[in-house]
């Protein structure tokens, strides 16, 4: 009887850690990983630093997409420049949605990424996103993602 009690215990203790561990996690951030979005994946490793380029237009529409299978939904803008409409991919949901900048449809705004194909049209994958004078970062000059957190690259932290 009571190594039923007490494996009845154990199981309840677990229960109750994996219940709080989940509590802290951010709102729509899966505990493993990064919801497809870090810079390990595969969408991740399509930036590249010699495609980087600035673009300035009015942002036709901002939508939620998820680029592929496994993906959290991601933040994904219409841009409409003087040369082309072009899709903008941003960053997770639950790190756009927790930012200071909001981007509606209608605002003037400069944004500096990575041009890719993305089925088979052109995308950005962006960098940064300057409003006015406000700027959003999203990755680095290599395309680490802001969201991933620190790394070390030669013992120095960089973001």
């Amino acid at each position: 009887m009571r190594k039923r009690g007490a494996l009845a215990a154990a199981i309840l203790i677990t229960l109750s850690l994996g219940i709080v561990s989940q509590s802290f996690a951010q709102p729509g951030m899966r505990m493993r990983g990064s919801g497809g979005w870090g810079p390990g994946h595969h969408y991740s490793r399509m930036y590249n630093a010699q495609t980087v380029e600035t673009l300035s237009g009015e942002v036709v529409s901002v939508d939620t997409i998820t680029p592929s299978r496994g993906m959290s939904q991601g933040v994904h803008l219409t841009l409409k420049t003087a040369k082309e409409t072009i899709s903008v991919h941003l960053g997770p949901s639950w790190y756009i949605d927790n930012q200071d900048m909001q981007i509606q449809p209608g605002d003037k705004i400069e944004v500096k990424g990575s041009r890719i194909s993305f089925a088979g049209k052109p995308a950005i994958i962006a960098a940064s996103v300057k409003k006015g004078n406000e700027v959003l970062t999203l990755r680095d000059d290599k395309g680490f993602p802001a969201w991933s957190g620190w790394r070390y690259d030669n013992q120095q932290p960089q973001r």
